[in-house]
């Protein structure tokens, strides 16, 4: 049985070679993440490599750092205990010392109120701010730990003056575009601004790069439907939001933003810590494949390993543990997802996505068989989430890379767009795979219009009838 829900697995420069990215492939990762905050240019490049040499339909997703505040670089282990006071300033060029910790946003000091928390390393050190003088806080440490150099620092409902886009991230929309990487995920997205910061770059160059925006704070959470205007998916990116939010809201927003993103049909990704103890032991723990059930549960397109295969000591059981949970939790799930019916190319194609959907589980087809262009009716599918997978032939290698992170979609390329064309070729590579036999039901659903159209009709027979119909 094929898994419905897709695996992105977060790929490191330190661990890139070939034969390891094919085992994370062969165990069911369906897109690879690049995350650039520690890499180089060259680091990024070489992993992008190696994954098209074991396949092109792997997607790449690659990472931006985004406007986000950490603190500076230091040599200094800064050992701090519960009520000590520490004092911060903001000065990207300074690093952090014996007396002062620096953090590199120069406006930082202004922008925060006293009483407010200062969370740093992902909350790992709570600070509260007791004074503020013109160039420095001054604050009292809630435990004990360490300041070390480079950590996120977070202040809940604290909105900060952060440019969109680092120089380094300007460096890797172009490193995407140069190499036709398919996805951008942008951290930190606040508004649709910061998303068209990075769409008028693309547009400058006629790029098909695709933007995930990131939702790591409450404005993102806030600005959810402009934001959503603007991208073609989301990943609810769940470290940096639990520590920018209460960590009890994070169920029901996260709920919240994959029955939107459903709704209009875009892709989305739940991210953080979903097999985290898995960097270090070979099981899961029960919390963890109780998140990932929730996940699926509530009809994500797609949950995400970081640690976990980037640097973690059981990256391939990582996937293979995620795959066996995604399989045994779907067997459980409904048929249909209920969502209004959302014109992505015309009313007709519309309306007979949904069809398609609700005969493949009525008439208890074995499989949709479907052609894409744009791949816009294919999203507008795998919107109901549907029990029978979706097996389309693209006639375009992007949209077939873009469709890896669709729920229940899976994409082969195919020159010819005839329409006998991609329904003998689809009956061939089922058969051959063992999906489907003679006497099983399958829908077809495809076009004859061209791409603005979208699909214009339905046919729903026995493979054998098909066959009969489309041969050469």
């Amino acid at each position: 049985m094929e898994k419905k829900t897709k695996i992105v697995a977060t790929v490191s420069d330190l661990r890139c070679d070939v034969d390891f990215i094919k085992s994370l492939v062969d165990a069911g990762t369906n897109v690879v993440r690049l995350n650039t905050a520690h890499q180089t240019l060259e680091d990024t490049l070489r992993i992008v490599e190696n994954v098209r040499k074991v396949s092109e339909n792997i997607a790449l997703i690659v990472d931006t750092k985004g406007p986000e505040i950490r603190t500076s670089a230091t040599d200094f282990k800064y050992e701090v205990k519960r009520g000590d006071t520490v004092k911060i300033m903001g000065d990207a060029t300074e690093k952090t010392n014996e007396s002062v910790v620096y953090v590199n946003h120069p406006n930082f000091v202004n922008e925060v109120d006293l009483c407010e928390k200062i969370l740093i390393d992902d909350g790992e050190l709570e600070l509260l701010i007791v004074d503020k003088k013109d160039d420095y806080l001054l604050c009292k440490a809630k435990n004990t730990g360490v300041i070390k150099g480079k950590k996120s620092v977070n202040v809940p409902n604290a909105s900060f003056s952060l440019p969109a886009l680092t120089a380094k991230d300007r460096e890797y929309i172009h490193f995407a575009i140069e190499h036709d990487i398919d996805f951008i995920a942008h951290s930190f997205v606040r508004n649709k601004q910061d998303v068209m910061e990075i769409r008028e770059i693309l547009d400058s160059k006629n790029s098909r790069v695709k933007i995930i925006a990131k939702i790591e704070n409450q404005e993102g959470v806030d600005n959810i439907d402009e934001i959503l205007e603007y991208v073609y998916g989301v990943m609810v990116a769940r470290g940096d939001l639990a520590i920018e939010i209460p960590y009890e809201k994070i169920p029901g927003i996260q709920k919240r933003i994959i029955n939107k993103c459903i709704e209009v049909r875009k892709p989305v990704i739940i991210a953080t810590q979903m097999l985290h103890s898995m960097i270090k032991s070979p099981r899961p723990t029960r919390a963890e494949v109780t998140d990932i059930a929730n996940a699926i549960y509530s009809k994500t397109d797609a949950v995400m390993l970081s640690g976990e295969t980037a640097y973690g000591d059981f990256p391939v059981e990582s996937v293979e543990t995620m795959a066996t949970i995604i399989k045994e939790v779907e067997k459980s799930r409904g048929d249909y997802h209920k969502t209004p019916i959302t014109v992505l190319s015309s009313k007709t194609s519309a309306y007979l996505a949904k069809s398609a959907v609700e005969a493949s589980i009525k008439l208890d087809a074995k499989v949709i068989i479907a052609d894409t262009s744009s791949g816009r009716t294919i999203r507008n599918i795998s919107g109901f989430r549907g029990r029978q997978p979706v097996y389309c032939q693209c006639y375009d290698k992007r949209v077939m890379r873009e469709l890896a992170l669709s729920f229940g979609v899976y994409s082969n390329y195919l020159e010819s767009n005839a329409t006998y064309e991609f329904v003998r070729e689809s009956l061939e590579q089922l058969i051959s795979k063992n999906v489907i036999n003679q006497d099983d039901r399958v829908v077809v659903i495809g076009g004859n219009y061209g791409i603005r159209h979208g699909a214009s009709f339905i046919e729903i027979s026995e493979v054998s009838n098909l066959k009969k119909q489309y041969k050469s």
